[in-house]
C-alpha cells in the first residue's frame, strides 16, 4: 500500500474527501467528476470486489490491516491515514465508520441492454430522498430483483448517503437511467414487460391476487412519496396494484412499500414454480415412495 500520513488537512490531494456535507455541491460533482464515495470498510470492500477502481482512500489507522488485502491489485492508490478528529475536521462530520473511498464512477448501463437480461425489474419514478434510493437497492439484493431503472429525476444511488444505506447493494445490483417516459413507455411494452403501477387508485388490484398469476416479465413501478407517480407514468403502466391497508393508514414508505412487493413477487413466483404444469400428472405419495426405491 502507498500509506500517506496526513500533515496538512488543506493538502490538494485530499480534495476527493471535502465538503461531503454540502449536498448541492456533491450532487453536481460527483458524476462531472466520475467519482463516488464508498463508505465503511464493508462497502469499499464491495466495490472492489465487484471491479470498481479507486481512486484514494481516507481512514484511521486501525483498519489498514483489513483493508490492504483488497489493494494488492492497487499498489499506487495513495492510502491517507489520520486520527479521527483529522478526519473528522476533514470531511465535516463523524467518520465512525473509521474509512472511506473515492472510487472511478463505473460507465452508465444501456437500460435496453438491462431490460433484455432481466426478467424482475424495479422502477423508481424521480425519488429525491438518497436514503429511500439505497433502502430499495438494499431490498431488491436481497429479494431478488435482476435490477433497478430509474427515472431521470431520481436521485443518484451513488450519492454517499444511498451508498451507505444499501450496505453497498448499489454496487451488486444492476441499474440504469430510463429516458423520458415517451421513450421508456414503449420500450417497456417492445421488450414484453408488464409495467405495474403502485398507486391508489379504484382500479388498483390487490397485491395478494396479483402475484397469483405473474406475466413472464415484469416491472414494479413505486413514485416519489406525497406526489406519487406522475400521469406520464401512470399512463405507461399496463396494470395498477395497491398494498390494502388496515387502521385508517393510506400508504407506507415507498422503500417499505417496494420491499413488500419484492417479496410478495418472489413468493408469487416460487409458488408458480412449485405448481405442476397444465396436463402433467400429479404423482401420489406411492409412487413417489416407489421411486424413491426403485
Amino acid at each position: 500500500m502507498r500509506i500517506v500520513h496526513i500533515d496538512d488537512i488543506a493538502a490538494p490531494e485530499l480534495a476527493d474527501f471535502t465538503q461531503l456535507t454540502d449536498v448541492a455541491l456533491r450532487r453536481v460533482r460527483e458524476p462531472a467528476e466520475g467519482l463516488y464515495l464508498a463508505e465503511s470498510p464493508k462497502v469499499i470492500e464491495r466495490a472492489l470486489r465487484v471491479g470498481h477502481r479507486p481512486r484514494a482512500l481516507l481512514m484511521v489507522a486501525e483498519w489498514l490491516e483489513r483493508v490492504g488485502p483488497l489493494l494488492e491489485a492497487y499498489p499506487d492508490v495513495p492510502v491517507y491515514v489520520g486520527k479521527p478528529e483529522q478526519l473528522e475536521q476533514l470531511t465535516g462530520f463523524n467518520m465512525h465508520r473509521g474509512a472511506i473511498a473515492s472510487m472511478h464512477r463505473p460507465a452508465p448501463l444501456d437500460p435496453a441492454e438491462l431490460l433484455r437480461a432481466s426478467s424482475r425489474v424495479v422502477v423508481l419514478e424521480d425519488l429525491a430522498d438518497h436514503t429511500n434510493v439505497g433502502a430499495v437497492f438494499r431490498s431488491a439484493a436481497a429479494l431478488g430483483a435482476d435490477a433497478v431503472l430509474l427515472t431521470p429525476g431520481c436521485a443518484d444511488p451513488l450519492y454517499r448517503r444511498a451508498v451507505r444505506v444499501s450496505m453497498g447493494a448499489v454496487l451488486q445490483v444492476p441499474w440504469a437511467r430510463l429516458p423520458d417516459w415517451r421513450e421508456a413507455g414503449p420500450l417497456f411494452r417492445e421488450l414484453g414487460y408488464d409495467l405495474t403501477a403502485f398507486a391508489l387508485r379504484d382500479d388498483a388490484e390487490d397485491l395478494a391476487e396479483f402475484v397469483e398469476d405473474l406475466p413472464d416479465r415484469l416491472a414494479i413501478m413505486f413514485g416519489t412519496e406525497g406526489p406519487g407517480l406522475s400521469r406520464r407514468a401512470l399512463a405507461s403502466s399496463a396494470r395498477t396494484v395497491l398494498i390494502p391497508m388496515e387502521h385508517g393508514v393510506d400508504s407506507l414508505n415507498v422503500a417499505t412499500a417496494a420491499a413488500l412487493a419484492m417479496w410478495a413477487v418472489r413468493t408469487g413466483d416460487q409458488r408458480a414454480r412449485r405448481r405442476p404444469a397444465a396436463g402433467a400428472e400429479v404423482a401420489t405419495p406411492a409412487r413417489l415412495h416407489h421411486g424413491a426405491t426403485a
